[in-house]
Protein backbone atom coordinates (compact mmCIF):
# COMPACT_ATOMS: atom_id res chain seq x y z
CA UNK A 1 0.00 0.00 0.00
CA UNK A 2 1.30 3.46 -0.88
CA UNK A 3 1.67 5.61 2.23
CA UNK A 4 3.43 8.71 0.87
CA UNK A 5 2.21 9.87 -2.54
CA UNK A 6 4.73 12.72 -2.73
CA UNK A 7 7.76 10.42 -2.39
CA UNK A 8 6.21 7.15 -3.56
CA UNK A 9 6.98 5.29 -0.32
CA UNK A 10 5.15 2.06 0.42
CA UNK A 11 4.08 0.71 3.77
CA UNK A 12 6.54 -2.20 3.40
CA UNK A 13 9.45 0.24 3.00
CA UNK A 14 8.40 2.16 6.10
CA UNK A 15 7.97 -1.04 8.13
CA UNK A 16 11.41 -2.33 7.06
CA UNK A 17 13.02 0.98 8.00
CA UNK A 18 11.36 0.99 11.42
CA UNK A 19 12.60 -2.55 12.06
CA UNK A 20 16.14 -1.54 11.05
CA UNK A 21 16.01 1.37 13.50
CA UNK A 22 14.68 -0.87 16.28
CA UNK A 23 17.41 -3.44 15.61
CA UNK A 24 20.03 -0.71 16.11
CA UNK A 25 18.51 0.55 19.35
CA UNK A 26 15.27 -0.96 20.58
CA UNK A 27 14.49 1.95 22.92
CA UNK A 28 15.16 4.93 20.68
CA UNK A 29 12.44 7.42 19.87
CA UNK A 30 11.32 6.88 16.30
CA UNK A 31 9.52 9.74 14.58
CA UNK A 32 8.46 10.17 10.94
CA UNK A 33 11.38 12.53 10.23
CA UNK A 34 13.86 9.85 11.34
CA UNK A 35 12.19 7.26 9.09
CA UNK A 36 12.21 9.61 6.10
CA UNK A 37 15.84 10.58 6.73
CA UNK A 38 16.81 6.90 6.71
CA UNK A 39 14.98 6.50 3.39
CA UNK A 40 16.83 9.57 2.00
CA UNK A 41 13.50 11.37 1.54
CA UNK A 42 11.87 14.37 3.14
CA UNK A 43 8.32 15.17 4.09
CA UNK A 44 6.78 17.44 1.51
CA UNK A 45 3.10 17.91 2.26
CA UNK A 46 3.40 15.79 5.46
CA UNK A 47 -0.15 14.52 5.04
CA UNK A 48 1.16 10.97 5.44
CA UNK A 49 2.78 11.59 8.84
CA UNK A 50 -0.26 10.49 10.90
CA UNK A 51 -0.27 7.16 9.02
CA UNK A 52 3.49 6.84 9.55
CA UNK A 53 3.04 7.46 13.28
CA UNK A 54 0.39 4.73 13.46
CA UNK A 55 2.73 2.39 11.58
CA UNK A 56 5.58 3.22 13.97
CA UNK A 57 3.36 2.44 16.97
CA UNK A 58 2.07 -0.81 15.45
CA UNK A 59 5.52 -2.09 14.44
CA UNK A 60 7.11 -1.03 17.74
CA UNK A 61 4.40 -2.83 19.74
CA UNK A 62 4.90 -6.01 17.72
CA UNK A 63 8.70 -5.76 17.97
CA UNK A 64 8.72 -5.36 21.74
CA UNK A 65 6.06 -8.01 22.33
CA UNK A 66 8.34 -10.52 20.55
CA UNK A 67 11.43 -9.39 22.49
CA UNK A 68 12.50 -10.37 25.99
CA UNK A 69 11.55 -6.94 27.38
CA UNK A 70 8.54 -6.45 29.58
CA UNK A 71 5.78 -6.26 27.00
CA UNK A 72 3.21 -4.84 29.42
CA UNK A 73 5.38 -1.78 30.12
CA UNK A 74 5.80 -1.07 26.41
CA UNK A 75 2.12 -1.43 25.58
CA UNK A 76 1.04 0.76 28.49
CA UNK A 77 3.51 3.45 27.40
CA UNK A 78 2.25 3.35 23.80
CA UNK A 79 -1.34 3.61 25.03
CA UNK A 80 -0.36 6.79 26.86
CA UNK A 81 1.22 8.12 23.65
CA UNK A 82 -2.01 7.41 21.77
CA UNK A 83 -3.97 9.21 24.48
CA UNK A 84 -1.78 12.28 24.14
CA UNK A 85 -2.30 12.26 20.37
CA UNK A 86 -6.05 12.27 20.88
CA UNK A 87 -5.85 14.92 23.58
CA UNK A 88 -3.52 17.35 21.81
CA UNK A 89 -3.54 16.39 18.15
CA UNK A 90 -7.18 16.83 17.23
CA UNK A 91 -7.83 20.44 18.29
CA UNK A 92 -5.68 22.29 15.78
CA UNK A 93 -4.13 21.62 12.43
CA UNK A 94 -0.48 22.65 12.06
CA UNK A 95 -0.84 24.97 15.04
CA UNK A 96 -3.51 27.13 13.40
CA UNK A 97 -6.98 27.83 14.64
CA UNK A 98 -9.91 26.62 12.53
CA UNK A 99 -11.06 30.12 11.62
CA UNK A 100 -7.59 31.24 10.48
CA UNK A 101 -7.11 31.49 6.71
CA UNK A 102 -3.73 31.64 5.04
CA UNK A 103 -4.95 33.54 1.97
Amino acid sequence: MLICHCNLITEKEIEATILELLDEDAWQLIVPAKVYHRLHKRGRCCGCFPNVVETIIRITEAYHSRSQAGGLDVVSHLDRVRGLRVQFGSKTYEGRQRNNRAA
